[in-house]
């Protein structure tokens, strides 16, 4: 199942934090390095951990290569979550009636 592999790519927060820099926009690995304390050959472990989940991809631009996020992997991601969002207005009502109860 491609959720597994989602989560968890995304359970290690290096990878959160990469993942995260990759939404502002495509960026090569040096770029994604800034600001994180890791060595190129791990940042290129991480990448390609995220690559094999579904939620980054890479391009070639002469000599370098550009990381983005995968709107594909986005997309599973939002489906997933999709299945549980009809659990939280129902939630949400019930916790707004507990805390009013609380506060009488």
């Amino acid at each position: 199942m491609i959720e597994n592999e989602i989560f968890r790519a995304l359970a290690d927060p290096t990878r959160r934090a990469i993942f995260e820099k990759l939404a502002l926009g495509q960026m090569n690995a040096s770029a994604l390095r800034e600001g994180i304390e890791i060595s190129q050959p791990a940042m290129s472990q991480h990448l390609a951990v995220l690559r094999s989940a579904g939620l980054v991809r890479e391009h070639r631009e002469g000599r370098f290569v550009n990381y983005e996020v995968d709107p594909k992997g986005l997309a599973l991601i939002a489906q997933w979550l999709a299945k549980y969002r009809a659990y939280w207005p129902a939630r949400m009502e019930a916790l707004e009636g507990l805390l009013k109860d609380m506060d009488q």
